[in-house]
């Protein structure tokens, strides 16, 4: 029982205490509010004395209006310096946004030196195709339609600026991108006759009888003199010579071996070769053989090696072309190829 009452004595003499510290805190908070309030209501006398012997002007100020007047122009003075950053922010935004258009106009100017370029390779682009076409006989839209313009980029190189003031450059590039569409068929009919003209110059007997080219005509088709006799004889092909031995002599056409032989009064070792309409082509003084009897050949493939044998005045290689039973020149065969050369060229530089 004597604890309990010890435990309510120490509660009451906290309370006690807690109390009088709150009333000593209240206490001194008031009298420093106080001292403040007193301190912001004095007074104060500015007197503004002139140089002259005019009034003296007398202003009298309190603490606290000196105070609200220094936090207003502290407010002015921040609100100032928050412009003229914001000022400075938007100037460098501007500078770099001009910087960026002076660079965009510069863009522009050479994407329409390079349109002007553009337009002057169409026109040599078009000459070129027109050309080629024709002289393939490809038809394209000029050729086949009347009420077809005076060219196919005419409307390309006529264009005006539009209503909407889009630029003309962008109306050229959507007309020639039309133009070259158009122009994807015959392009296509043209790359289909020269792939079958291909086909074809495989099949007939046009290339060089030596390989890579080498060699000369020693002796032309036709009325010769017979280097044995001396008299005047038809020679029924073409000799052709490198001045040595074992020269490759390749097919000329694609075909198939139908005679390896030997005559020693003739041709000494030879080759025939039978190819599609109608063609044979013989190799004769050949020095060896590379091919047997029924064999494929492809053109240009190595059916022997350049020789002396038969009869013969030195290395070379007589070779002949025939058409069914006709024996006819092999010179104008062999013109056939670099004519088609040519057209292919010139088409691939279109």
């Amino acid at each position: 029982m004597a604890r309990v009452h010890e435990y309510k004595r120490f509660e009451n003499n906290f309370v006690r205490k807690v109390k009088a510290c709150a009333q000593s805190a209240l206490k001194a908070t008031g009298v420093f509010l106080n001292a403040l309030w007193r301190i912001l209501r004095r007074n104060y006398t500015i007197v503004l004395v002139p140089h002259s012997e005019k009034k003296v002007y007398n202003l009298q100020v309190t603490c606290l209006s000196l105070i609200c007047a220094g936090a207003v122009i502290a407010s002015m003075a921040g609100v100032f310096f928050w412009y003229c950053s914001s000022s400075s922010a938007d100037k460098t935004v501007l500078e770099a946004k001009e910087t960026a258009l002076k660079s965009t106009q510069a863009n522009l100017d050479q994407l329409r030196d390079e349109m002007s370029s553009l337009r002057k390779e169409a026109r040599s682009f078009q000459s070129t195709l027109t050309g080629v076409f024709n002289t393939m006989g490809i038809s394209t839209a000029q050729n086949s339609s009347p009420s077809a313009p005076s060219g196919d980029l005419s409307s390309f190189f006529d264009l005006h600026d539009t209503a909407e003031g889009r630029l003309r450059e962008a109306d050229e590039i959507r007309t020639f991108a039309r133009y070259l569409a158009e122009s994807r068929e015959p392009l296509e009919n043209l790359g289909k006759l020269l792939e079958s003209q291909s086909t074809l110059l495989t099949e007939v007997p046009n290339i060089w009888p030596v390989k890579d080219g080498k060699g000369h005509i020693s002796m032309f088709f036709g009325e010769n003199e017979n280097p044995f006799t001396g008299q005047i004889y038809v020679h029924r092909g073409v000799d052709i010579s490198t001045f040595r031995y074992g020269d490759p002599v390749v097919a000329t056409a694609d075909g198939q071996v139908v005679t390896v032989d030997y005559d020693s009064t003739g041709f000494g070792n030879y080759v025939i070769i039978r190819h599609k309409h109608g063609f044979y082509t013989r190799y004769g003084h050949m020095q060896s053989f590379n091919v047997r009897t029924g064999q494929r050949i492809q053109q240009g493939e190595v059916i022997g090696r350049i020789g002396n044998t038969g009869l013969s005045t030195g290395p070379h290689v007589h070779y002949e072309v025939h058409i069914g039973s006709d024996v006819v020149d092999p010179y104008k065969f062999l013109n056939v190829r670099s004519m088609a050369d040519k057209v292919s060229l010139n088409a691939g530089k279109s």
